[in-house]
């Protein structure tokens, strides 16, 4: 039997590569071992068939930025049921239309980004990317969402009116924003620097009782057809 060496080691012999490039196509992704996909440099192998992927390349895997839709009753950013735990996988979005190459590093430090409340459901962000990372905490309250908020009640004379600006939220006049029907019980709000609670105490405010919410857009990136617990990859060149 042979000694268990390193897998870097036997693909840097097998192909005839340096030992860093070797490195460079386990963390890519790259190689096999019997079959399976194996990231780590440091896995130790014996007789185990070990491949090099025909396609693969030199070129560092980008950190990544993943699209979840977060089911209502699931924590955004803290809480003792964090939405990350959806993020496997095996719930990646079948017909996720980017083309990503799925890595286990992939899944390792995602910071979520811009929270939403537990009963809310829809679009959640997630990364590994600092220049995403600053985009929504810097720039937050620059980026507009859009949330889909189904109500019941009777909507208050000039309601709609007042929603689109002339309410207070925790003691301060809410800017304005842009609130329509989208049908009898469906209400959609484009709307920027949103605080947690606000759109319930909103409806509330002009007699409506909210039945449900979800954040279908942050900036230009939207929700989609995406189904709950869900996720995709924001492609190179989305932004938000």
């Amino acid at each position: 039997m042979s000694d268990p060496t390193r897998l870097s080691k036997r693909l840097a012999e097998l192909i005839g590569c340096s030992r860093a490039d070797a490195e460079s196509y386990i963390e890519g992704g790259w190689v096999s071992v019997d079959g399976q996909v194996v990231e780590s440099p440091q896995r130790m192998v014996t007789t185990e068939r070990v491949e090099l992927d025909p396609a693969a390349t030199l070129e560092a895997p980008q950190p990544a930025t993943i699209l979840l839709h977060k089911p209502a009753g699931w924590d955004a950013i803290e809480g003792r049921k964090p939405a990350a735990a959806l993020v496997t996988p095996d719930t990646r979005w079948a017909d996720d239309p980017t083309g990503v190459r799925l890595l286990q590093r992939h899944f390792i430090r995602l910071t979520p980004l811009v929270p939403l409340d537990v009963d809310a459901s829809g679009l959640m962000v997630l990364t590994q990317d600092g220049r995403v990372w600053r985009r929504l905490t810097e720039d937050a309250d620059q980026i507009e969402q859009e949330y889909v908020v189904e109500v019941a009640g009777d909507i208050a004379p000039y309601g709609l009116r007042r929603l689109n600006h002339g309410l207070r939220y925790r003691g301060r006049e809410l800017p304005p924003c842009k609130v329509s029907w989208q049908n009898e019980i469906r209400l959609r709000f484009a709307i920027k620097a949103v605080q947690p609670g606000q759109l319930r105490d909103m409806c509330a405010q002009v007699g409506l009782q909210v039945v449900a919410i979800r954040r279908i857009r942050i900036g230009k990136v939207p929700l989609g057809k995406m189904p709950a617990g869900a996720w995709r990859y924001l492609p190179a060149g989305e932004k938000f």
